[in-house]
């Protein structure tokens, strides 16, 4: 086989990360901090290439970097957690505004990761979740225009760190050189997506079905033995201050067999405080919960009616998810909603909505987890009949 060409290989610099031809490592400028800084990227956000959190740890000599999902099991994290004068940046609403501590933290964690995943990295550790939190409020939005922000008072995690510690140590301007590496690394982006002439990740995403394999084929092959299910979990808020720790639960479980119309439904005691919301979104009173079959009996019973054969079928992924932080992974799942996007290039809107263009009427007063059930067997029904575009809003004219 021949040898591929040289240059169809990206060179790397080993201290930033990224491509030479977009390294950043010639503009780092480094400025020291009384503060000591701890960096907990979260795994996720190591994989991405932009992420600024590297950045920072390189343009303060005195910080540290660990690559984790929680500081226990991980002995400096440990020890700087159990050290006195060390704080979380972590923005809730009993957050120590920075410009108004008197005595900073000598110690600072930040947690680099999306709101979501870095909001699980203090909840459920017990060591960064009992540490004073300090919080700040930016004065103008996020010079990150490569990687768009939720909102104005989001930043980037170099951008964080050196304002709160301009406001910690009361030293308006001194780590603002530490950007200049992050404005290159910008510019440099930009100016290579506009030269390379080459098609952005999103032109390639539009035709990567060229070959125009059907979607729907798992769900039209007629040796496959499909199983519609539906699960509901007990989910606290992201922004709940007093969310217990842990992941979201299982609570409820309904699924149909397509071939005989065999159903399983059932309710799980929940382990953990029952979410405010959680009664009104199952459309379920919080007794009938309260009630619930224990969880390693709902699970054996699961275990019982379903085979290695089987392929779930389900809306989404987020039962999927659910069923395998319970032990009980699948050996075959399909995404409908995923499928039907691909195949009408858009989204095919709520269950329910694919229902109604189907004629059916959903039963009221079991729950909605009954509901969605019902919609995705029938949705699934229909695209196994090959007539899934009934299902499927029609297309708008360009």
């Amino acid at each position: 086989m021949e040898a591929p060409a040289a240059d169809t290989f990206r060179e790397l610099c080993l201290r930033c990360r990224r491509p030479k031809l977009v390294c950043w490592c010639d503009a780092v400028t480094k400025v020291p901090s009384r503060t000591h800084v701890v960096f907990i990227q979260h795994p996720r956000e190591f994989r991405v290439p932009v992420s600024t959190c590297r950045m920072a740890h390189l343009s303060l000599p005195n910080s540290e970097l660990h690559v984790a999902l929680t500081a226990t099991g991980t002995p400096a994290l440990e020890d700087a957690c159990r050290r006195p004068g060390t704080a979380v940046l972590f923005p809730t609403e009993d957050a120590a505004d920075a410009d108004t501590i008197a005595v900073p933290p000598e110690t600072l964690v930040v947690i680099d990761g999306t709101w979501s995943n870095a909001r699980k990295v203090v909840i459920n550790c017990p060591l960064l979740s009992k540490l004073p939190r300090v919080a700040f409020r930016p004065d103008a939005p996020s010079r990150y225009r490569i990687r768009a922000e939720p909102d104005d008072d989001f930043v980037s995690t170099i951008e964080a760190t050196a304002i709160v510690l301009e406001k910690l140590e009361r030293s308006p301007g001194k780590f603002r050189p530490i950007l200049t590496a992050f404005d290159a690394m910008v510019e440099r982006q930009l100016e290579y997506a506009n030269s390379n002439g080459k098609r952005t990740r999103h032109a390639r995403l539009k035709n990567r079905n060229s070959v125009r394999v059907d979607p729907l084929a798992e769900l039209k092959d007629p040796k496959a033995s499909l199983v519609a299910v539906f699960g509901e979990a007990n989910a606290w808020p992201l922004d709940a201050v007093d969310a217990p720790p842990g992941e979201p639960e299982l609570v409820q479980l309904v699924a149909e067999r397509l071939s005989t119309g065999e159903r399983f439904e059932a309710l799980l005691r929940p382990l953990r405080p029952l979410a405010p919301s959680v009664p009104l979104h199952l459309d379920l009173p919080a007794s009938a919960l309260d009630g619930a079959e224990p969880r390693a009996a709902v699970l054996e019973r699961w275990s019982r009616f379903v085979t290695p054969n089987d392929t779930l079928v389900g809306w989404g992924r987020y039962c999927r998810d659910l069923l395998e932080h319970e032990g009980q992974p699948p050996a075959a799942f399909v995404d409908v909603r995923a499928k039907l996007c691909q195949l009408n290039a858009g989204r095919p809107g709520s269950v329910e909505a694919c229902a109604a263009r189907l004629g059916l009427e959903l039963p009221a007063g079991k729950g909605r987890a009954v509901r969605r059930l019902d919609a995705v067997a029938a949705v699934t029904r229909v695209a196994r009949e090959g007539r899934a575009t009934d299902a499927l809003p029609p297309k708008r004219a360009r």
